[in-house]
């Protein structure tokens, strides 16, 4: 064991795992957190506290992390490079062990022009491979950045990473992403999948390369809320693929107010096929801003009760 997180027993065991997102509030609420940490346990291995996701500012993820802890759920510490230079990001990996977190997602982070303070200015002393390579060394060397040694406890870490099958060019994404692998990322989580088919030729890529036996490979899905959702996936974010199918039954769905039934529907049908393509070790499902629909998905898809971990 790595870390001895609950994320890591369960996909060292084998079994299929499942994690999710449970995002900060904008504000200083304690008690939101506890009531998302209240409705999602149960429902997944760990979750994702995000890290002001969207460069948007929300309560610290490392904060927030602690108090889903007190609630007795396992947190997934994400941590980005956009607001942090590596004396930082060090520092509050350190903070992160010290409260408990065992898992963190290591990312670049969005850009800050896409968020409430477009002015701020980014810091991006480092990018998420180096970041992953930061929590490595801290976690099986006991060595800063800088090579100085730890000479006190170690960050014992299970490191993840996002990667992204749909971006182009295409045919170098499995490449990439052996590079995060290479780097030290024990688990990866993928952009939300829509396109199952063009996913398929991406593990096709990965499994041939045979990342899926060095690192864990959870597919990223998400319920779509509606019509008007699925069309800003489409046009708006970057390296989404939705295809003209899935927007074809939103748009029914829509005309028959069912908007929410049928994201969730299609979500479902996603987690099924994925289940069933080699090298896929686990779901992370993200409910942007719709954490209840998470127990609704996971009870549906048969993931539900989560095995436990406990002797």
């Amino acid at each position: 064991m790595k870390s001895g997180s609950n994320l890591e027993k369960i996909l060292c065991s084998g079994k299929f795992a499942v994690t999710a997102e449970l995002g900060p509030p904008r504000g200083a609420e304690r008690s939101i957190i506890e009531k998302k940490a209240e409705m999602l346990k149960g429902y997944g291995d760990a979750f994702n506290i995000t890290d002001c996701q969207t460069a948007v500012v929300r309560m610290s993820s490392i904060a927030a992390g602690r108090i889903v802890i007190d609630a007795g759920v396992e947190p997934i510490i994400q941590m980005t490079c956009r607001d942090r230079n590596r004396i930082a990001i060090q520092s509050d990996l350190l903070g992160a062990a010290a409260l408990g977190a065992k898992n963190v997602l290591c990312l670049t982070g969005d850009h800050q022009k896409f968020g409430d303070h477009p002015m701020a200015k980014g810091v991006f002393d480092i990018d998420s491979i180096q970041l992953i390579q930061i929590v490595k060394a801290l976690r099986d060397e006991k060595q800063f950045q800088c090579g100085q040694e730890l000479k006190a406890e170690e960050p014992r870490f299970f490191i993840g990473a996002a990667e992204n099958p749909f971006a182009d060019p295409f045919k170098y994404r499995a490449v990439r992403l052996a590079k995060k692998i290479r780097a030290g990322a024990d688990f990866i989580q993928t952009q939300i999948i829509y396109n199952v088919k063009k996913f398929k030729e991406w593990m096709k890529m990965v499994t041939d390369m045979g990342l899926h036996e060095k690192a864990y490979i959870l597919a990223g899905v998400a319920p779509l809320k509606s019509k008007g959702m699925a069309k800003h996936m489409k046009n708006n974010v970057p390296g989404m693929d939705v295809p003209d199918e899935v927007m074809d039954r939103m748009t029914a769905a829509a005309e028959a107010k069912k908007g929410k039934e049928e994201g969730i529907k299609i979500c479902l049908e996603v987690i099924e096929q994925v289940r069933e393509i080699k090298g896929v070790a686990g779901v992370h499902i993200m409910a942007v801003e719709w954490e209840e629909a998470v127990p609704e998905i996971v009870k549906q898809a048969g993931l539900h009760p989560r095995p436990s971990t406990e002797n």
